[in-house]
């Protein structure tokens, strides 16, 4: 009988997820290893870095290259194209093996000497902690959408923090372990609304951001559309993927309640005599019929649709079994 052979876990996971900042890959790995062998650092024997390369179109990939040959415990991934930040974490994820995982950008803004104030707040209960950027360095064309979006998420979503999509994170295994199921697209701006409707306990604080030194800001009016985008398809998951006969059906019982009761009204007119055949609410009616009756049947497709594809661990997840061993 063979026995599977079982991969080795390291104390700490660091994922660095890179487009375009060749300038950035050597003081990024310079600060992260000087802060992990530090003497104050717990995982100074423990520990990975592994670059993701997100298919830059300059020398990132050849400087992190370089660095792998002089530092074993640094790990490379090479996209063949630009993927994106959410797939760039999930080959990250899928890499790392600490128990531990910490993910921060490679644009050096947020100081990796932080990470230990990230890590000593996951190991008091939490599953994920968010860095807080609270006095950015950035342009207002930045910080104010960036500050919008947190506000509406917030209200929108009932998990309340200041910042979102700041990429500097403190994970649990088992939350990183949860999340290789359902990252894509470009879900990593919601990850921690993803989590904390999953269960996870979630939290934040507040770290030091400084203005960007060496590279370009990846952000642009097109990640805005994206976002509003990602956010509603974001809400619709966490709230209506178990139950889309709610959302469709409510919206389509709404809508047909309304054209009947321009139908009764049109027919109280037509007993009275009074001609209805060139009224537009006439025609209003009825298209609101036939709309509400679509919404209704999208909500009973989607229900077959969910039932046919049904897994029962979809619609919970479990922290922990305490159970006797004694088995008679």
């Amino acid at each position: 009988m063979h026995e599977k052979k079982k991969t080795a876990s390291l104390a700490l996971s660091v994922i660095i997820p890179a487009y375009n900042e060749a300038e950035n890959i050597g003081p990024i790995h310079a600060r992260l290893t000087e802060v992990l062998t530090s003497a104050a650092s717990p995982y100074a024997s423990s520990y990975e870095l592994i670059f993701v390369d997100d298919g830059s179109s300059d020398h990132s990939f050849a400087m992190a290259q370089k660095l792998q040959q002089q530092d074993l415990r640094l790990k490379v991934i090479k996209f063949r194209r630009n993927f994106g930040k959410t797939a760039a974490l999930h080959a990250g994820f899928s890499l790392a093996k600490g128990q531990q995982i910490i993910t921060i950008d490679a644009d050096m803004q947020e100081d990796p000497a932080d990470l230990f104030k990230l890590l000593a707040k996951l190991n008091e209960g939490y599953d994920l902690v968010s860095a807080w950027r609270e006095q950015r360095h950035d342009p207002t064309s930045k910080t104010l959408p960036s500050q919008v979006f947190n506000r509406v998420v917030s209200q929108l979503t009932g998990l309340h923090l200041h910042d979102f999509n700041c990429g500097f994170k403190a994970y649990s295994s088992e939350l990183k372990d949860d999340l290789q199921l359902r990252l894509y697209g470009e879900l990593h701006r919601f990850i921690p609304v993803l989590a904390w409707q999953r269960g996870f306990k979630v939290t934040e604080i507040p770290v030091i951001h400084r203005p960007r030194r060496f590279g370009k800001s990846k952000f642009g009016s097109k990640r805005l559309l994206n976002g509003y985008l990602d956010f509603i398809q974001v809400l619709f998951l966490t709230t209506y993927l178990q139950r889309p006969l709610r959302l469709f059906g409510t919206i389509g019982t709404i809508f047909f309640g309304l054209g009947l009761l321009i139908g009764l009204h049109m027919f109280w007119l037509w007993l009275n005599h009074i001609g209805i055949g060139t009224r537009p609410l006439l025609s209003f009616g009825v298209l609101l019929l036939i709309t509400g009756i679509q919404f209704i049947s999208m909500g009973l497709v989607g229900e077959m649709l969910r039932n046919s594809a049904f897994r029962a661990g979809d619609e919970y997840s479990i922290q922990q079994i305490i159970a006797s061993d004694s088995e008679e």
